[in-house]
């Protein structure tokens, strides 16, 4: 211990020396004050960090690799040159310290006033934090991760200083040789190279690996790549220094073994490299929610493996630049999953532009073919064919992922694309629950079920019920009497006739609704014919169909699959028609694509009467055009315990050559809802929180009217955040934000005896508004500011309401029996009419089970094709949240919510609050003057400390 504190005092007096000697001059205040002033124009300017509008500080950091180069350059190239310049040089070689002291100490100086350059853009995260919800731990990542490379460069900077005795010479020398490592990895020299020989620059490159820190993982293999670099110029920079003790001519074998000790020591760093490169689990995800690691829902998926799974990566060694940094970080986290597959997850990789075994097999067997880029260099520009797939295969179903599923593609603020893996492992691990569930769907249904199954017939006697439905009930004993046999006592089955029991039909009636049927209007003839499968937990309904056997069958299977596990669920979609065939009426083709990807969604008219059997969920947008037979089906399938998602409001939205339009509307939907307890008002809530979007605005110049776009504040495009998502819901837990246009006010009646669950709310300062103009109004060139009107507060936009529902249609006719209908039966004899009226049977549930749901958003238009590309257009990225929104509601209502925090596990969602110019402005502003606060306190240590140095001269002086 005595040995090492002379050493450590010796150091941080070396390294305080320094650190004087720095802040002596007022140059190096005006070096601090010149290095935050270039971060801070990037960071507002150079990348538009409000135009951004994400909430992270990656603008602070995509810029550092360059500017450490020319700030650590300078930091160093006096330490050693200036030394040797002024001949001070030969009295510290002849100092009985170690030379190792000097060198380590001078170091430590110049990482100090790295560090203290770095304390000054605090700030900016600070900033970034109080406008939206940063992720902190990228940002201390980063910041390690720009400490390590700068501590390589001062490192390359100090040798290159030892060896020089002019600082400009050093200055040169030393950016010239930290540039060569920071092109080692760049894109200037991996865009030259194939796949493979990229991938080995990437590691011997500075900015590289300093990316992979920034994004938040801490890989052991970057860190010591940083640290080995450190030790060997510093190991150069000794024994170079050291070599200059020594007598010419003379060859010792101290010098020998100073010298063979220094190229080990040196070879050891280096080759470590390479034994680290070898190990792929050595690392740390600081993000939150570990978006870089396999998730716990992903490790449980893979757990639960009955069959080998197969994971294919075809990737070209030669494929566009924007693609080729993504690859390596695919392959990583693909070998993720074969690490956590517990030997039953096989992993392969392949060229298909190199092995012909493997390209035919893409080719034949997975339909997979080369899609062409076009790469433009500086030299020429042309047309590569390359892969860039993934393939999941589990007992010989299999699912292919492109390009086109697993990136997300933005334009800059210089109009340069940025592309970057969306969120793989949600991709992957949902494709891999995909081929799951297709593999158990083509085996026997009751292998996935864990309960025993009953089946039960609420049937009248033979003699009661119409010759049609008698023959309809022989076929419904024998295909039960086949799926007992499959099912190996797994389904149960009985029959009870409620019109000679009171009991029980006052028990059903009250249970499910189910009250005596009619074949039409005038009939007197009342019998009961109800079907329900179920466990001890729930009881569904099947429903009557066409009267087929087939049917039936295709009706019980999809019963079954309610209740069993690992089935692809099939949501049934409603989207309104087009006024006309040569209009263009609402389009969600982005919704049906998006909810494609883990569900079969297949669209329905409803006209009909009925929802399909085999619907696991009702998915109804913009609904103001359902009459009233499709609103009876909308309302059977509630009744039977579904769940129906709906985006409605009381007007419809129209875009036209003068802008944007709403039309009010007053629908059966709305009605429906109001009789379930949820009444959607006529007016629009405007939020000063909002989303800013390019509004085509007329002005009239010159007596010339021009159209433009024009980004305006736009309160009817409220921004709903933080307080105003459910954070104890994962519909909306981690989500972010959501853009929430034309929205209006929902108003649930407290009283209708259903759980209510509130979704969104628009912010404290909201109003309502009943003008249905909702294009900015201009005053020669400027806008008319939307000023708040009435009463201000919270908005309730969207709500989960969840109990047992009444029908809208109780103690009503059924609309599927027409009156028209009813005559001809009654001019008509009764055996004809028994044969003509099968599917007219007037049958009404009154009551839903407490498992119905119904899930509202007050906004159709925040779905749309056309809203959607607006706010992407915002955004210069593809806009998902409200997509992500009615996604996560889904997977909540269907009960799959291991993909649901997946899914929330994403960079994407996190934007920034909504602000004007003067309060960017005023942010702006703040950081400038942060920075100049900061400097002074520095000056004052500095003084505070150089005065009482002074005070304790003058007491050693006076004593």
């Amino acid at each position: 211990m005595q040995n090492k504190l002379p050493a450590t005092l010796s150091i941080r007096q070396i390294a305080g020396k320094e650190i004087k000697l720095f802040f002596a001059s007022p140059i190096a205040y005006l070096f601090l004050a010149a290095f935050a002033a270039i971060t801070l124009f990037i960071f507002f300017w150079g990348d538009a960090f409000f135009a951004r509008n994400i909430a992270d500080v990656q603008p602070l950091f995509q810029w550092m690799p360059v500017l450490l180069i020319f700030l650590c350059s300078t930091l160093s190239m006096r330490m050693w040159s200036e030394e040797r310049r002024s001949g001070t040089l030969e009295y510290l070689l002849t100092r009985p310290v170690p030379l190792r002291y000097f060198v380590i100490g001078k170091f430590i100086g110049c990482l100090s006033l790295l560090i203290i350059a770095l304390v000054i853009t605090l700030p900016l995260p600070c900033t970034v934090s109080l406008l939206g919800q940063l992720d902190w731990g990228p940002v201390w990542s980063a910041y390690l991760a720009t400490i390590l490379l700068g501590g390589c460069y001062l490192a390359i900077g100090l040798f290159v200083s030892s060896r020089c005795d002019n600082q400009i010479v050093s200055l040169i020398c030393s950016c010239a040789l930290c540039g060569f490592f920071f092109l080692l990895g760049s894109p200037i020299i991996t865009d030259l190279l194939s796949t493979q020989q990229a991938t080995f620059m990437r590691l011997l490159g500075t900015s590289s690996r300093f990316s992979s820190i920034t994004r938040g993982v801490l890989d052991l293999r970057d860190l010591y790549y940083y640290l080995s670099l450190i030790i060997v110029f510093l190991c150069l920079n000794g024994y170079m220094l050291e070599r200059e003790r020594w007598a010419k001519n003379v060859n010792s074998t101290r010098h020998r073994w100073i010298h063979w000790a220094m190229l080990l020591v040196i070879g050891n760093a280096l080759l470590a490299n390479v034994w680290l490169s070898q190990l792929t689990n050595l690392r740390i995800d600081t993000t939150k929610g570990k978006i870089y690691t396999l998730s716990q829902p992903t490790r449980q998926i893979l757990a639960h493996l009955q069959e080998p799974l197969l994971i294919q990566g075809y990737f070209s060694h030669k494929t566009h630049p924007l693609l080729a940094p993504l690859v390596p970080q695919l392959k990583n986290l693909i070998r993720e999953y074969g690490v956590h597959g517990h030997g039953k997850v096989r992993v392969q990789f392949a060229d298909p532009t190199t092995n012909s075994a493997a390209q035919k097999q893409a080719i034949s067997q997975y339909g997979i073919r080369p899609v062409p880029f076009q790469v433009d260099n500086r030299y020429q520009s042309s047309v590569v064919s390359s892969y860039f797939d993934v393939v999941i295969s589990y007992g010989g179903q299999y699912k292919v992922l492109n390009f086109r599923n697993l990136i997300s593609a933005k334009r800059d603020q210089n109009n340069q694309l940025d592309v970057q893996l969306r969120n793989p492992e949600y991709d992957i691990t949902a494709a891999i629950a995909h081929v799951i569930k297709e593999y158990q769907s083509s085996g026997n249904l009751f292998n996935t079920i864990t309960e025993p199954l009953t089946f039960t017939g609420y049937l009248s006697a033979k003699s009661e019920l119409p010759k049609p439905l008698q023959h309809y009930q022989q076929v419904i004993h024998r295909v039960l009497h086949t799926m007992q046999k499959q099912a190996h006592g797994r389904l149960s089955v009985q029959f009870n006739d409620p019109s000679a029991q009171p009991k029980l039909a006052h028990q059903i009636a009250q249970k499910f609704g189910f009250k005596p049927m009619t074949t039409n209007l005038l009939s007197q003839q009342r019998f009961y014919f109800y079907m329900t499968l179920g466990n001890a937990q729930q009881q569904i309904q099947i429903p009557l169909g066409n009267l087929q056997g087939s049917d039936f069958k295709r009706h019980l299977k999809a019963a079954i699959k309610h209740f069993a596990k690992g089935f692809t669920k099939t949501i049934a979609l409603v989207t309104p028609n087009a006024p006309s065939p040569y209009a263009q009426g609402p389009h969600y083709r982005q919704l049906i694509h998006y909810l494609s990807r883990n569900f079969d969604v297949r669209t329905e008219t409803l006209n009909d009467g009925h929802v399909s059997a085999d619907a696991d969920l009702l998915v109804l947008m913009a609904p103001h055009q359902l009459n009233r037979k499709q609103l009876f089906a909308v309302d059977q399938y509630l009744m039977q315990g579904g769940t129906v998602i709906a985006a409605a409001s009381p007007y419809q939205l129209h875009f036209t050559q003068d802008g944007i339009t709403l039309q009010q509307h007053r629908g059966l939907f709305l009605k429906w809802l109001q009789h379930l307890g949820l009444n959607v008002q006529s007016k629009l809530v405007m939020d000063p929180q909002n989303t800013a979007l390019p509004i085509p605005i007329t002005r009239t110049i010159a007596g010339m009217s021009i159209r433009q776009y024009e980004m305006i504040d736009y309160p009817y495009f409220a921004d709903i955040r933080s307080r105003g998502l459910n954070a104890h819901t994962p519909i909306t837990d981690n989500l972010g934000q959501a853009t929430v246009p034309w929205a209006s006010p929902i108003v649930v009646d407290k009283h209708s005896g259903v759980h209510i669950t509130p979704l969104l709310h628009s912010s404290t300062n909201s109003w309502l508004s009943a003008n249905t103009d909702v294009m900015p109004t201009f005053h020669g060139n400027q806008m008319a500011p939307f000023t708040p009107q009435g009463k201000t507060g919270r908005q309730l936009v969207g709500v989960m309401a969840q109990g047992r529902f009444s029908s809208y249609f109780a103690n009503q006719t059924s609309p599927l029996v027409t009156q028209s209908n009813a005559t001809k039966t009654h001019s008509k004899s009764a055996k004809t009419a028994a044969a003509k009226q099968t599917a007219q049977i007037n049958s009404v549930l009154t009551h839903s089970p407490t498992s119905a749901r119904v899930i509202l958003f007050s906004s159709p238009s925040m779905l749309r094709d056309s809203v959607l590309q607006l706010s992407a257009s915002v955004q210069q990225s593809q806009y998902l949240n409200t997509l992500k929104l009615v996604d996560n509601a889904a997977h909540y209502a269907l009960a799959d919510t291991a993909l649901l925090g997946i899914h929330a596990r994403s960079h994407f969602n996190r934007t920034l609050m909504p602000m004007s110019h003067q309060v960017q402005l005023f942010w702006e502003y703040l950081n400038y003057a942060a920075v100049i606060v900061i400097l002074v306190v520095i000056a004052l240590i500095r003084r505070f400390m150089r005065r009482a140095k002074n005070r304790r001269y003058n007491q050693l002086i006076n004593e």
